[in-house]
Parts: C-alpha cells; sequence; structure tokens
C-alpha cells in the first residue's frame, strides 16, 4: 500500500468526522439543544474512543490496520446516516455514539500505518503531508456541511455525507491487503501494562499536552456554530469561518519540517499552544463574520501544528512493537479530556454564555506550556 493511498483514506474520513460536528451541532440548535446539550454531544462522541482506543491500538499491534480502518469507516458511514432514520436529539446521540467509536479504530490504525510505512528518516515528513490531509479534510467538511444544510437541510445533508466515508472502505476492501505486517513486540516489553507507558516522563509529557491541544480543538468545532448563530450568522458562513482554521493549518503544517529542525518538537509544541491561547482570548471580542474568520485562522496556526506534533512524539517515543498501543493510549487520555470538559464547559456556557468557555480554553492552553516544558527534542525517528 503506498503512503498516498493512506492519504486518500484520510481525506474521506477525515472530512466525514469534521462536516458531523458541524452538522450535530447545528441541528442540535434547530431542535432546541441548550448549551449543556451541546456539552453532552461532545462528550458522547468522546465516550467509546476513551473506553476503546487502547484496545484499538493493541489490536492494531497484534492483527494488523486493515480489518480496524474499515470497520471504522464503514460505522462512520452508519453513524452519519443515523440522524436520516431519527431525525430527533435521539438520533444525534446514536449518530455520535457510532461515529465516535468506529473512528478511533480507523484513527488509531491510521496513524500507526503512516509509521510502518516511514523509515525514521521519513517519518517527519509522512507524519507532516499525513496531517497537511487532515487540514485538507477539516477545510472540506465544514464547507460541505454548511452549503448542505443550506441547500438541502440538516437530514439531507447526513445522508448525502455519509457516502464518503465508503469511498474509504471500498478503497480499503480493495488495496488493504497489501498493508504492512504489525511489528513484533521488543523483548522486555511482551507483557507490559500500557500504565508503564505512562511512567516515561517524556511521553506523559506529549500525553498531556496533545489532550489539552484537542480539547481546545474539538470545543472550538462545536462552540464555535453555537456562537456564530447567537449573533446571526448562516450556517454556509460559519462552515466558512471553521474551514479558515484548516486553511491556517495546512499553512503551518507546510513548515513543520523546518521549524522542527530548528526548535525541537517539543518547544514546538509549546509555541502552537500559546499561539492557540491569544486565538481564543480573541475570538469572543468580535461579532464581525471577516474578524471571526482572521481568530478562526490564528487558532489554526497554534492548534493546527498541535496534532501532528504530538503523533510524530507518541510514536518515535514509543517502545518497539507498541506503536499502536502508546497511539491508544494517547487518544484515551485525549478522549478522557473530551469526555469532563465539554460536560464542565456546557455547564459554563448554559449559565453564562459562550465567551467563557472560550477564556478557559484559553487559560487552558497557555497553561500548557508548563506540562510541555522539557530538553530539546530531536528530530522524529532519532
Amino acid at each position: 500500500m503506498s503512503i498516498h493511498t493512506v492519504f486518500v483514506i484520510a481525506l474521506c474520513n477525515m472530512a466525514s468526522l469534521r462536516a458531523s460536528k458541524v452538522l450535530v451541532a447545528l441541528f442540535a440548535i434547530e431542535l432546541g439543544a441548550n448549551p449543556f446539550m451541546i456539552g453532552t454531544l461532545v462528550a458522547v462522541y468522546s465516550l467509546f474512543p476513551m473506553l476503546l482506543a487502547l484496545y484499538a491500538g493493541r489490536l492494531a499491534d497484534r492483527l494488523g490496520v486493515r480489518m480496524p480502518m474499515m470497520a471504522g469507516s464503514f460505522g462512520v458511514a452508519l453513524g452519519l446516516a443515523a440522524p436520516f432514520v431519527m431525525p430527533s436529539l435521539t438520533g444525534l446521540y446514536v449518530s455520535a455514539a457510532l461515529i465516535g467509536a468506529s473512528y478511533v479504530f480507523y484513527h488509531v490504525s491510521v496513524q500507526n500505518l503512516i509509521g510502518l510505512l516511514s523509515t525514521p528518516e521519513e517519518r517527519t515528513r509522512n507524519f507532516s503531508s499525513y496531517s497537511l490531509v487532515l487540514a485538507v479534510g477539516s477545510f472540506i467538511g465544514p464547507l460541505a456541511a454548511g452549503f448542505g444544510i443550506d441547500a438541502l437541510g440538516h437530514v439531507r445533508a447526513y445522508l448525502c455525507l455519509s457516502v464518503v466515508p465508503l469511498v474509504a472502505f471500498g478503497i480499503l476492501l480493495a488495496r488493504g491487503r497489501y498493508a504492512p505486517a504489525p511489528v513484533k513486540t521488543e523483548e522486555g516489553q511482551k507483557g507490559k501494562k500500557a500504565a508503564d507507558l505512562w511512567r516515561m516522563p517524556e511521553l506523559r509529557r506529549v500525553f498531556i499536552t496533545s489532550a489539552m491541544i484537542l480539547t481546545g480543538i474539538d470545543l472550538f468545532q462545536f462552540y464555535l456554530p453555537i456562537y456564530g448563530h447567537s449573533v446571526g450568522l448562516s450556517a454556509s458562513v460559519i462552515g466558512m469561518i471553521l474551514s479558515m482554521f484548516a486553511v491556517a493549518a495546512f499553512v503551518v503544517r507546510t513548515a513543520i519540517p523546518p521549524l522542527v529542525r530548528k526548535l525541537g518538537e517539543e518547544a514546538l509544541l509549546r509555541y502552537a499552544m500559546l499561539v492557540g491561547a491569544i486565538g481564543y482570548v480573541l475570538l469572543p471580542l468580535f461579532e464581525n463574520p471577516w474578524l471571526l474568520g482572521l481568530v478562526s485562522f490564528i487558532l489554526g496556526l497554534g492548534l493546527g501544528a498541535g496534532q501532528p506534533l504530538s503523533m510524530m512524539l507518541t510514536y518515535a517515543r514509543s517502545p518497539g512493537g507498541r506503536s499502536g498501543e502508546a497511539l491508544g493510549l494517547r487518544l484515551t487520555l485525549n478522549n478522557l479530556t473530551h469526555v469532563v470538559v465539554p460536560l464542565l464547559f456546557g455547564s459554563l456556557g448554559a449559565a453564562f454564555g459562550v465567551a467563557p468557555v472560550f477564556l478557559a480554553n484559553a487559560l487552558m492552553l497557555g497553561s500548557g506550556g508548563v506540562f510541555g516544558r522539557g530538553g530539546r527534542a530531536g528530530k522524529s525517528g532519532d
């Protein structure tokens, strides 16, 4: 399997995931949901990934990546079709649960596959290229959701978008047998528990900062539509503002390899979190869509760099034969944060409005530099 085939699969599934998060927020508002209920939907997206990510990583290490990626892609398609069958808040909860549970099997495996297809010298470049593909998917998804809602309505938009992950499923069905076999576990690592990975200081720092960054990204994806709706913006305009985040993520990810060579992964990760904090401070100050698009771009420059950096560091620092497990543990911790924080911020938003949610995110990201502080990291694969 070529790396470019993997990128096509990743594009389909990321566009579907990002579209679903815009659809669920705006459809929930249309159905009368308040910010706390939106927060519970965010939490449902992350509940099953929190419970299953570690298992998904171990499965990828033992059995390979093809079947988890196929099952995940098909499950995302079912999740997107669910609101067409059940156009209600119940249907949205079912959709969020299906998409979250399915995507985690695909997500852990595709990250592991990128590493397996890369030599140490190629790893930084391939993870950076993969992150660029994710940025393109994150640009296409919100746009497709916003314009789909305006043109077709929420329910039909869901149904149309359910076709996209089926393309990924079809590619995996035809080409997945050419994926590389899993790496054998190193001697001395057999039978060890996931807690041993947490006890490794370098991995622990990455896990903590990764959870903060992913929380910042997810809350932006869910709460920007609420904020945009509250200031009278249409679904298509909200989709375009969200897509500016993806444009910025694409721009900054093209610069990651030279920046890593100059600063190291950990230092660059700290700077990314500070830029994200600045973006969140600015966000509730504006209602003009052009200015909101600019702030979304600033957020994308910071948080968009954080995702690939944390993936690179996790893969590069995991013991041999346990990269899937390490990536799964990273996602478990990410999603534990995703379950707790949206419920907390949903209560905050219901009581005080959306602006305090943005400011709380700024505080979290700004303080994240303390957890990410460490020595200069070498290039991925060293």
